[in-house]
Order: C-alpha cells, then sequence, then structure tokens
C-alpha cells in the first residue's frame, strides 16, 4: 500500500542503522576473544551468550510489543544496545566482554518488534516483500558494518564498540523523531509475557510445526559455522580482521542484492516453499564443504552460495510464519520464530565449539552441514497451499 512506503523505509532505516553496528564488532570479535586466551570454546560461549539472551528476549519482546506497542520496545532496546557497546569497547577482562555480549543479545531481541511492525502496515500478499526489506537492511548493514569495524581496529580494540554505540544512539534519536507507532489500539491484547507454552503449542501445530522446526535448526548449524570458520580460516589461510571483514561484507552484498530485488522475482515464480528448500539445501553444501578447500578464493566462492541460500530461505520462512498469524499476534507468533532461532544461535556455537576443540575442524563443519541437512528435511514438510491468513480469513499460496 502506498500509504505504508514511509513507514516501511523508516523502519528500514532503523534495522539498518541497528545491524551496522551489530556488524561492526563481527570482524574483530574472535581476535578480541582471543586476546583473553579463548578459543573454539570460549568465542562460542560469546556468540551464544548473545543469542540465549535474544532467546529470552524475543520471548518477552513480541509479546510485550502486542500489549504495549512496538514503537517503546525499538526505542528502549536502542538506548541498551548503546550501553552494551560501551562495555564492550571497554572490557579489561573476558567475563565483561560476555556480560556485553549478553546485554547486546538482550537489545537484539527486538527483531520482532520490527518484524511485527512490518506485518502491521503490510497485507497478506505483501508481506514476504516486507520482510525481504528487512532482509535487505540485514544485508546492508554487514556490508556497511564489518568495513567500519575493520577499519576501526586500527585505532585501537575500543574504537569498533565505541562506533557502535555512537551509531545506535543515532538510531535512537532518529527513531524517536521520525518513527510512529503502527499497531492500533484495538488490536493490542494482554497475554502472559512469556510464551514458552505457546512455544510448544506453535511445536504442536501441523502446519506451523516444520516451520518452527526449521527457525530453530537453521541458525543452530549456521552459528555453529561462524564459530568454526574464523577459527579454521586463521589457522589455515592466515585470516585476520581485513580477510575476515572481507567475508562478512561479501555475505552483506549478496543478501542485500537477492533481498532487495531478486527475492521478489523469486518468490513469485517459485513460491515461498521452494526457497525455503533450496535455501536449506544450498546452505547444507556450502558448510560441508569448507574444510576440504585450500584457498581463501574457493572459499569465497562458497560464501557465495552460502549467502544466497540464506538470503531465500529467510524471508520466505518469515513470510510464510506471518501469514498464519492475526493481525492480534503478529508479534507473538514472530516472537516464538525469533525465539526458537535465537535458542538455536545459542546452543550452535556451544555444540560446534566443542567439537572443534575437542575433535577436529573438519569434524565440527560437517557436524554444522549435517543439522543443516536434518532442517532441509524438516522444511520438506511445509504445506504446498492453502494457508490460512487468520487476519482476513483468506486464503493464501505459499508455494
Amino acid at each position: 500500500m502506498p500509504a505504508s512506503r514511509p513507514r516501511l523505509a523508516i523502519i528500514w532505516l532503523t534495522v539498518f542503522v541497528d545491524l551496522v553496528g551489530f556488524g561492526i564488532v563481527m570482524p574483530i570479535l574472535p581476535y578480541y576473544a582471543q586476546r583473553f586466551g579463548a578459543h573454539g570454546i570460549g568465542y562460542g560461549a560469546l556468540l551464544g551468550a548473545f543469542s540465549l539472551m535474544q532467546f529470552l528476549a524475543t520471548a518477552l519482546l513480541g509479546r510485550l510489543s502486542d500489549r504495549i506497542g512496538r514503537r517503546p520496545i525499538l526505542l528502549a532496546t536502542m538506548l541498551l544496545n548503546a550501553a552494551g557497546y560501551v562495555l564492550f569497547a571497554f572490557a579489561p577482562f573476558y567475563w565483561l566482554l560476555l556480560l556485553a555480549r549478553l546485554v547486546s543479545g538482550f537489545a537484539g531481541g527486538n527483531i520482532s518488534a520490527a518484524q511485527a511492525y512490518v506485518a502491521d502496515i503490510t497485507t497478506a500478499e505483501d508481506r514476504s516483500k516486507g520482510m525481504g526489506l528487512i532482509g535487505m537492511a540485514f544485508g546492508l548493514g554487514f556490508i556497511v558494518g564489518p568495513g567500519i569495524g575493520a577499519a576501526a581496529a586500527h585505532f585501537g580494540h575500543a574504537a569498533p564498540g565505541l562506533v557502535a554505540a555512537g551509531l545506535s544512539l543515532v538510531n535512537l534519536v532518529s527513531a524517536y523523531l521520525i518513527l510512529p507507532e503502527s499497531l492500533r489500539k484495538e488490536h493490542r491484547v494482554a497475554r502472559a509475557l512469556w510464551p514458552f507454552g505457546h512455544m510448544a503449542v506453535a511445536l504442536a501445530h501441523p502446519e506451523l510445526r516444520p516451520l518452527m522446526l526449521v527457525w530453530a535448526i537453521a541458525p543452530f548449524a549456521f552459528a555453529g559455522y561462524t564459530v568454526a570458520l574464523p577459527l579454521w580460516a586463521g589457522s589455515t589461510l592466515g585470516w585476520k580482521e581485513k580477510e575476515l571483514g572481507a567475508f562478512f561484507i561479501l555475505v552483506g552484498v549478496v543478501a542485500a542484492s537477492v533481498q532487495g530485488g531478486l527475492f521478489r522475482v523469486l518468490t513469485r515464480r517459485f513460491g515461498d516453499r521452494a526457497l525455503l528448500i533450496a535455501g536449506m539445501l544450498g546452505m547444507a553444501a556450502a558448510i560441508g564443504i569448507v574444510p576440504f578447500l585450500a584457498t581463501s578464493r574457493a572459499l569465497y566462492f562458497w560464501t557465495v552460495v552460502l549467502a544466497f541460500s540464506n538470503s531465500i530461505m529467510s524471508p520466505a520462512a518469515a513470510g510464510l510464519v506471518s501469514t498464519l498469524a492475526g493481525a492480534n499476534e503478529q508479534g507473538t507468533v514472530l516472537g516464538v520464530a525469533q525465539s526458537l532461532s535465537a535458542l538455536g544461535r545459542f546452543s550452535g556455537p556451544a555444540v560446534v565449539g566443542v567439537v572443534y576443540d575437542s575433535i577436529t575442524p573438519k569434524i565440527a563443519f560437517v557436524t554444522a552441514a549435517v543439522v543443516m541437512l536434518v532442517g532441509w528435511v524438516a522444511s520438506l514438510g511445509v504445506v504446498r497451499s492453502a494457508v490460512v491468513d487468520s487476519a482476513s480469513g483468506r486464503s493464501a499460496t505459499v508455494g
């Protein structure tokens, strides 16, 4: 709808600035952790801590946004994010660095509110396109953020965190001034704020169950891969902040290109279900082949395959889930999905980090790939059509 375009632009900018701050710390985090003696398990704990708090936060913030609106949730988490990055910049030892990631992880739980905002202002037919725009903001954030982070690292380990904190404050001010509330008062509902019982209901629902499994399994495998990759590339290919920054930039370029335009063409042609299945299979292949590669060029090539596959899978999964939710429960259903995703990102780094340290790096990558294949099998169970839009009572074809 034309009237929703300015608000879509504002939420897109909000997510973009937030992800720039997140992307800034990614190229330096594994090397920052190694300064404190952390390796596979310790680095995995930093990634897992972020996702554990994101799991708890999405469970809370999605439902809270259904009760009080999206705007206050987004503003409060932007302020908290800035505080987490300041602590990250000045952490003198590992445990404070871990605390910083916990704070930022809780703030990162606002993604369910951002997705619910998009769902509030789009029709069921356009919802996957709106989710694709959020994916584009993620992609561009990863293009800009890692480049800034790698450059800022030349000015000391504190510089990337301070830049990220500054951007979070800019995001807060701009959103406060120009981001209106999207949830109408008649659609606000008061539910219990910890929807773990609702998660069980969602997993028991015959149409939601395969999607919920994908939301948990794919992040588990991908997050485990992100633990093993910088450690393996550093020891095997000599990668440092510059090369890892280029990796994240490449992922961002592909994601922005696909989700910014190509995804809409593909979803019209093939449907969300087909893109979900193809994306899961492509990610499994791109992860499993890594320890058999001998050059950085080959790794970058398979990174493109991985990024493309993820960029068609993620918005397709979000669109399919949100189509099943009514106007007064978008935050709740998407919050459950994001909570499962965060739970996967919490457990994946821990499991793959232990495998990396205790067995071999090769087995760590193979483990992540096999788990992704399990998610691919789950994606085959997604219904082919007749997904009911509970907001309108209509049926919408999804694949």
